[in-house]
């Protein structure tokens, strides 16, 4: 597998090998020592897949407390997935990183504990897989407004389709930095 560093430190793209012939392919779309090689060693404790159409924008998500790390990929459409580094005093806070992901390129990106993960659908349809290394806590639910100007995100559509609790979510200058993870060197 190939690990592909992003602008912020501990986010990264990694690229399974795959095996593929006139049949179809072959990949593992996660190896517990291959992981723990590159500095991924997390244990999963919650899967979950989500199904959304062209235009939807699901995000930007965060737990805090309980924070979870994301290993999310796609296994039909197209997404672009973003995460921003919400850690409170990090070198890199409010920055954020952006790949494509889509059932053809077999990619996976890994968002630490500590940051907000977001992603659009730009295919027709799109079923996004990710596990997580903490369970969903609904009181420890956030987020982040998605279009935050000071984020500046480029995403790839102007007029999402999002849930009412995404498009009533804060900037990230208006979320105390008590309710923000902190950044540990």
């Amino acid at each position: 597998m190939k690990v592909i560093e992003t602008r912020l430190p501990g986010a990264v793209v990694i690229e399974p090998q795959v095996f593929g012939d006139a049949r179809g392919f072959f990949y593992e779309s996660y190896n517990e020592a291959k992981y723990r090689e590159v500095g991924i060693d997390r244990r999963f404790v919650q899967s979950n897949v989500s199904r959304s159409a062209r235009g939807v924008l699901r995000g930007l998500h965060y737990q805090w407390p309980n924070p979870q790390g994301k290993l999310v990929s796609v296994i039909e459409g197209e997404v672009y997935d973003v995460a921003v580094d919400i850690r409170h005093g990090s070198p890199t806070f409010g920055q954020w990183a952006g790949v494509m992901l889509t059932a053809e390129n077999h990619r996976h990106f890994w968002i630490p504990e500590g940051f907000a993960h977001g992603f659009c659908v730009v295919s027709e349809f799109a079923t996004f897989s990710y596990q997580c290394t903490a369970l969903y806590d609904p009181r420890a639910d956030a987020g982040i407004r998605w279009n935050d100007a000071a984020l500046g995100i480029d995403w790839p559509v102007a007029e999402p389709l999002l849930s009412d609790k995404d498009g009533k979510t804060p900037l990230l200058a208006d979320v105390p930095a008590e309710h923000l993870p902190v950044y540990a060197a």
